[in-house]
């Protein structure tokens, strides 16, 4: 039973650095081992391989291009009338892949259109969506790289999103039926739109490529006040044989330097004096990380140290 892994998701980490290179270089002293970029294109991949290696990381995701952001789209695939534009942005996602040395591509379903009925047109979505993936299942294949699809909750983050669970997600990858094509498993838009996360992550772990974490329903840190209970989520994933990347895709509270505070200092010996899993959710909140670690993160360095912090390639 491996350690989790866990990649800096850096469109939402460090919000206050100005460009992923400076981001990069903060998720590298901030511990992280991997990273993850929603839309890097606005910088040259040279620049951000470089930075990437300069920071000791490895990027472990990025997403195709939205699309034209000022008319309401938010990825392409299963847009009617985009496909052009969808299979260019695949190019585009392949030639920053290859040059950041990135394995997985979120292939993004776009939102169904302005004005139509999702239930009239979703036939139609799924039949481009499952042509455009099949397109993109060879054009990774002849790279060796993977391609992701991830369902979006559309009852708070975006209401227009035409993949919305897990179950979706994979009939539509059982019709496509390509090995490079995989699952994303973002616990955050599944509590969401089905909840039952014990049964779906026993059921589509198998298909699974990248699992990403933030707290319901405010999307702070694991450790913040919600509906989730991650130090259970992070055992079943452990007990499952996860051995992907966790991505930390949320909204960070923490700000300031990177000392603890005393209450965090207790929770950290409290962590290396043996404390187990299930006994996180038990510690009392004055504890518990306040915030003002660089982005929260002394919930991960917990974590780290309870588990034993896995060397990169493991």
């Amino acid at each position: 039973m491996a350690p989790l892994r866990f990649s800096a998701n850096l469109s939402w980490l460090f919000p206050e650095l100005s460009g992923f290179p400076a981001r990069l270089r903060a998720a590298g002293s901030s511990g992280f081992e991997a990273a993850e970029i929603g839309w890097a294109y606005a910088e040259p991949p040279e620049a951000l391989a470089r930075a990437a290696r300069e920071a000791g990381l490895r990027i472990v995701l990025i997403n195709t291009p939205p699309g034209d952001r000022e008319k309401g789209e938010n990825g392409l695939g299963a847009v009617p009338g985009r496909q052009a534009a969808f299979r260019e942005g695949l190019e585009q996602a392949v030639l920053y892949a290859k040059a950041l040395g990135c394995s997985r591509i979120h292939l993004m379903a776009g939102r169904v259109p302005k004005g139509a009925d999702r239930a009239a047109v979703r036939g139609e979505m799924e039949i481009v969506f499952l042509e455009n993936l099949r397109h993109a299942a060879e054009v990774l294949a002849q790279e060796n790289l993977v391609g992701l699809l991830e369902p979006i909750n559309t009852r708070i983050t975006d209401p227009g999103y035409f993949l919305d669970t897990p179950q979706q997600a994979a009939a539509i990858l059982q019709k496509v039926g390509r090995p490079n094509l995989q699952l994303q498993m973002d616990l955050f838009h599944w509590q969401i739109m089905d909840g039952n996360l014990t049964g779906n992550v026993r059921e589509f772990l198998p298909i699974v490529g990248h699992v990403q974490v933030a707290q319901v329903p405010g999307r702070g840190e694991p450790d913040s006040p919600g509906e989730l209970n991650f130090p259970y989520l992070f055992q079943l994933l452990e007990d499952e044989g996860y051995r992907g990347f966790v991505g930390c895709e949320y909204q960070p509270r923490g700000e300031g330097g990177l000392s603890l505070a005393p209450g965090q200092v207790l929770w950290r010996d409290s962590v290396r004096q043996g404390l187990s899993s299930s006994a996180w959710a038990e510690m009392p909140r004055a504890l518990l990380p306040s915030g003002n670690t660089v982005e929260g993160l002394s919930w991960l360095r917990a974590y780290w140290e309870l588990r034993g912090r896995p060397q990169a390639g493991q």
